[in-house]
């Protein structure tokens, strides 16, 4: 079992890697990054602060970028070209199947996102020539994109098994932009004084997940460390709520009729 979803997961990691799209991404990933440089030199007084933030905002919207595009083809490109009546026709359970592809995409995103946060890292020492104790902070925001990234995986693969590629993209976008108002759309229920836009609000407001947990870019420009409290249930939220996306995930696709 271990041997086949791993065997899923390296072959969904090396097909990532083949894709062009992410090589381009990670190509304006580091121009990003550059560009920080340069603004920084031009600023007076804030220039680690602009780094930090447009570095590590870099690094979450192509990582994003990579994690619902190539997510929502996860299940349809195979479908799309025949090969998962093959892996399929294996002894191979859907379940293998759809867990493999999963974490292989984990892997993809796990090895991008240490690539461009070794670039980051290359460009804040190139600023000043040393590092500091508050750069310890830019790592926790890179461990909480990572977070999200997960998340948002298993929210692209949820819709990829249950819709076709445009619908799919286009579902997960409108998860994610409205996974980081959640806080001000329970704030406008509660303002409206109506009970049902505020039991509705509310409902979404613990339904759909919360990106905005996982942003601590602000803060991490600012050297602030994020409290261990907040690592350690941020950290057992994504993982909670990304079990039940890929199991949900699993339970659809294994009533799937292909064709």
């Amino acid at each position: 079992m271990i041997h086949r979803i791993s065997s899923i997961a390296r072959h969904t990691f090396k097909q990532s890697v083949r894709d062009k799209v992410l090589y381009n991404l990670i190509v304006f990933a580091f121009l990003l990054i550059a560009a920080s440089i340069l603004f920084g030199k031009i600023s007076v007084d804030i220039q680690r602060i602009i780094l930090v933030n447009l570095g590590l905002t870099a690094i979450a919207i192509f990582g994003l970028l990579i994690a619902i595009f190539i997510g929502i083809s996860l299940v349809w490109r195979e479908i799309d070209r025949r090969t998962l009546y093959n892996i399929l026709s294996k002894p191979v359970a859907r379940w293998e199947f759809v867990l493999g592809k999963y974490l292989g995409l984990l892997l993809t995103l796990l090895v991008n996102t240490a690539i461009m946060a070794a670039g980051f890292y290359l460009a804040l020492f190139y600023q000043d020539r040393r590092f500091q104790a508050q750069d310890v902070a830019s790592l926790e925001a890179i461990y909480f994109i990572l977070l999200e990234l997960a998340l948002m995986v298993g929210v692209a693969l949820f819709f990829s098994c249950i819709s076709s590629l445009t619908l799919s993209a286009v579902f997960t976008f409108c998860v994610f932009i409205i996974g980081n108002l959640l806080a001000d759309i329970r704030w406008f229920g509660s303002e409206t004084h109506s009970a049902l836009v505020s039991a509705i609000t509310t409902f979404l407001y613990y339904l759909l997940p919360n990106f905005s947990l996982f942003n601590v870019i602000g803060s991490a420009a600012h050297g602030a460390p994020v409290a261990g409290y907040l690592l350690v249930s941020r950290s057992l939220y994504a993982l909670l709520y990304a079990a039940i996306l890929v199991s949900a995930s699993i339970l659809i696709f294994e009533e799937r009729e292909l064709q």
